[in-house]
């Protein structure tokens, strides 16, 4: 089965969450607000902040705030900061190490364009889209234009 980790899903969640704030949240807020246990939340503003997705504020009312507005920050952006490159296969990450197929394999190019559309699919969502459609405001366009990409079938 193809998803993502549960540490980036509860990213995308938290994130959603602090696009619909108007001021900066303390990860004790986050975690409220989301459900997702402090430790994580903690753990994760810091990685987002290293990624540069978050930033942290010091002082009485500190926490945390995205970086861009909501709109300007991709689901594609989360999902690489935490997992890296996204792809479907190992040999299809940047950088991949040979898997001593690689030379003979019919499969590698199949998997490309699988890759690409997931890929164009979350640089298409920003995090502005994620609370309105879990409101039911009904699926964001990137949802809608992915759900209707031709299925290729192998005899």
């Amino acid at each position: 089965m193809i998803r993502m980790s549960k540490l980036t899903d509860y990213a995308i969640v938290v994130l959603a969450h602090l696009a619909r704030a108007e001021t900066t949240l303390t990860a004790q807020s986050l975690s409220a607000r989301s459900g997702v246990p402090l430790p994580t939340v903690s753990k994760l503003c810091k990685e987002l902040s290293r990624a540069g997705l978050l930033q942290s504020h010091r002082g009485r009312h500190g926490g945390y705030s995205l970086t861009r507005a909501p709109e300007q920050v991709s689901v594609a952006e989360v999902v690489e900061a935490l997992e890296g490159p996204i792809s479907l296969t190992e040999c299809g990450s940047p950088g991949a190490e040979p898997c001593g197929i690689e030379l003979s394999c019919i499969a590698r190019g199949t998997w490309d364009p699988v890759s690409r559309a997931v890929q164009s699919a979350l640089r298409a969502l920003p995090l502005s889209e994620i609370g309105p459609f879990r409101l039911g405001r009904g699926a964001p366009l990137a949802v809608r234009a992915a759900a209707s990409l031709p299925v290729v079938t192998t005899p």
